[in-house]
This record gives C-alpha cells, structure tokens and sequence, in this order.
C-alpha cells in the first residue's frame, strides 16, 4: 500500500513528507521511497497559552494536510506531527505532546490518519523516543552483522539520538544530546533574529571552540544517564547555555559556534565509540552543515560515517519515511515500538486513527512478526544495507 508520512522535527524548519509503498514479505517490510518534498513550517505558530495551542494545533494540521495532499495518490497517512513539549523527571518520561490535528489532513485528503504515535509508548512505560529505533533495528541488523561492530544509526535533528543494532542483541536507542538545538539558538541570538541556523557552517568553521566553555557544556548530567533516555530543547535551549557558561568569559560569535559544534560532535562519537560501533550510518539536518560533519568525522577516528543515502534511504526524508513505516505497521496489526529502545514495558500497537472520507476497515492482522526492512526501488529492485 502507499503510505504518506509526515513529521516536522524538533527544529522547527521544516515540514517533511514523503511517499513510500509498503508490503509485508514474509517475515520482511519492503519500503521502496517514491518522493519526498520540504514544505515551509508556518511562520505564525506559537505555542504557550491555551489559545495560542489551539491555533498550533490547527495550523499544523492544516499544513500537514497541505503537504500530503501534493504528495499525491495513497492509501493511507501517517503523522508523528510536531513535538512541542517532552516531560521528562528524573530519567523518567512522564508525558509527550505532539501537535498537527490529523482530522484536518483527514478531511483534505480523504484517507485515514495514524497519528499521535509517541503516547501509547510513553503510556506504557518507555520514552516515546527514538521511535526511529524502529526503522533502524529492522533495516541495519544485515549490515550489522558484515560490519566488524555494531551498526549504529545516526539522526542529527534539533536532538541527536541513536540506535545500537548488533547481531544477537536487543536494539539499544536513545537521545544523545544536542544535535542542531543549540546551534540554533546561539546563531539566533548572535544574528539578532536574521538567522535561524549557521548556514553550511559558515561561522563555526571561522572559529576555534573554547576549552573552557566545551568543559562545561560536557560537564551535563545527561551525557552520564544510563540508556534508555530521552531530551528536548526543554533542556537545551538558550537559557541553558548562558547558565551553563556563566561565570566565563565572553567568547567570539564564531568561537562559541565553533565550541557547539564540537560539543554535537564530541557527545555522538563518545555514545557511538561506547558501543564499539563498527559503522554509523547518518542522516538528517546536521548532515548539511560541514562543519559538523567534519568534526563528527574526527571525533569517530577509523569509525566510517557514510549517509543513509548511500544504502538506498534518502537522509533528508529517513524520519517522514519512519512515519510512513509505522502507520503501515500499526494498519498491519504490527507492534512497533522497541522496548529496550524507549523502555517500554512491551511492545505497543501505537497512534490513534481517524477515518477518512469511507468506513474504517482496518485489514486483518500480519500474521508473521516483522523481523527485516528492505529498501526497494520503483523498478523493482531492493537495496540491501
């Protein structure tokens, strides 16, 4: 069946939607990508007061649909919408917010919606994150095992998080810390509002990061918590990094870009050396900015960085193509959340549906489980990792 999926991650930049055609072969989800497309966030969503909610809730609904109906023809859509809050106490996730109404992308495009996928594994327990454990452990346990360690899938969003798949082993995910959070802030304050991202690197590779700056940024708690854990900008946003380096002195704009580079940087490669990783596979926004690639690729050392692109998954649409995939599972009658991944108590069924223009008929459950993912192609070939 032809999925859509559609996400906007936690930086807040985008609307990302992609088309993919699912099929369950045996025992393996066959996943052949048919499009993706970026569509321009909704520059007048704010998020605080009641009101201010509701209208969020509306406008991204109403965008999500937009960019699902240009998506084309499908059978069914899938929204991991847009996270605007994570509760997380003591090491535990207490509750999940998502916003993007999907009666508003029901009604647009006539389909029935998965959405709201995050909370039923929060519910039981886990973090509701990385869902994008998901993909990977079904996707990378072939190269996993070819790969002389672990195969370690990357995603550098507003957050960056990774998935541990290793032969024999249960996956192990989690956030890792910042991804692009910070960098945007600080560019966002430096550049008095004008920007809202240090395009392709541009200041960060004119500047020298700061010892003493990078020792207290290290100096989180959250980098020493054992997996499975979660984080947001409700931790690292702006007002987190003047606390944390208060008492310092003042850097150059390029300096302290260069510093949380290298903080991003520093705590991916210290999670993946930690697992023996053997292989990361990257994706997602951080990918386009050099500078980070860069020092990502010297903080590995021998460990090979190569991009989801280069096994068939294009990186700029890995998590809409997530989304794809667990609405398919969910309409499949297939769990898909990874309990050693979230922390969840078991695996869940997840998100909620709503109909679309006909009667619900949900078809009957797989009756094998889901143990492979195979990337094919539209001519029908597949790519194996």
């Amino acid at each position: 069946m032809k999925v859509i999926g559609v996400i906007s991650g936690t930086s807040m930049d985008a609307i990302d939607v992609a088309l993919a055609d699912l099929r369950l072969d045996g025992d393996t989800v066959v996943l052949t990508p048919l499009g993706h497309a970026e569509h321009p966030f909704p520059a007048d969503v704010r998020t605080g007061s009641a009101a201010e909610l509701c209208r969020a809730d509306t406008r991204l609904g109403q965008a999500f649909a937009a960019a699902a109906v240009a998506m084309g023809e499908a059978n069914l859509v899938a929204s991991l919408g847009q996270t605007v809050h994570h509760w997380v106490e003591d090491g535990r996730c207490l509750g999940t917010l998502q916003l993007g109404q999907p009666a508003w992308i029901a009604e647009a495009t006539g389909l029935p919606v998965v959405a709201d996928l995050r909370a039923r594994d929060v519910a039981a327990g886990g973090h509701g994150a990385p869902l994008a454990s998901t993909l990977d452990a079904l996707w990378l346990a072939d190269l996993a095992a070819t790969s002389g360690g672990p195969a370690v899938a990357l995603n550098i969003g507003g957050i960056a998080n990774i998935t541990v798949v290793a032969p024999g082993a249960d996956p192990i995910a989690y956030d890792t810390g910042p991804g692009n959070a910070l960098l945007d802030a600080a560019v966002l304050e430096l550049s008095h509002g004008l920007r809202d991202h240090d395009v392709d690197g541009e200041l960060a590779s004119r500047g020298t990061a700061s010892p003493d700056y990078l020792a207290a940024l290290l100096a989180d708690p959250y980098y020493a918590l054992p997996a499975p854990k979660s984080t947001g900008k409700e931790h690292f946003d702006l007002a987190y990094l003047h606390r944390t380096t208060s008492g310092l002195p003042t850097v150059r704009g390029e300096d302290l870009m260069a510093t949380l580079t290298a903080l991003t940087a520093l705590t991916i490669a210290d999670a993946c050396r930690e697992h023996g990783a053997g292989v990361v596979v990257g994706s997602g926004g951080g990918l386009r900015n050099p500078a980070l690639v860069a020092a990502l690729t010297r903080a590995l050392g021998p460990v090979d960085l190569v991009t989801s692109d280069s096994l068939g998954l294009p990186s700029d649409a890995k998590e809409a193509y997530l989304s794809a995939l667990l609405g398919f599972l969910t309409w499949s009658g297939v769990p898909s959340s990874v309990p050693t991944a979230t922390g969840a108590t078991g695996p869940r069924l997840l998100g909620s549906v709503t109909p679309g223009r006909e009667p619900l008929r949900l078809p009957e459950p797989a009756a094998t489980p889901v143990t492979r993912l195979r990337i094919g192609h539209p001519g029908g070939t597949s790519a194996r990792p």
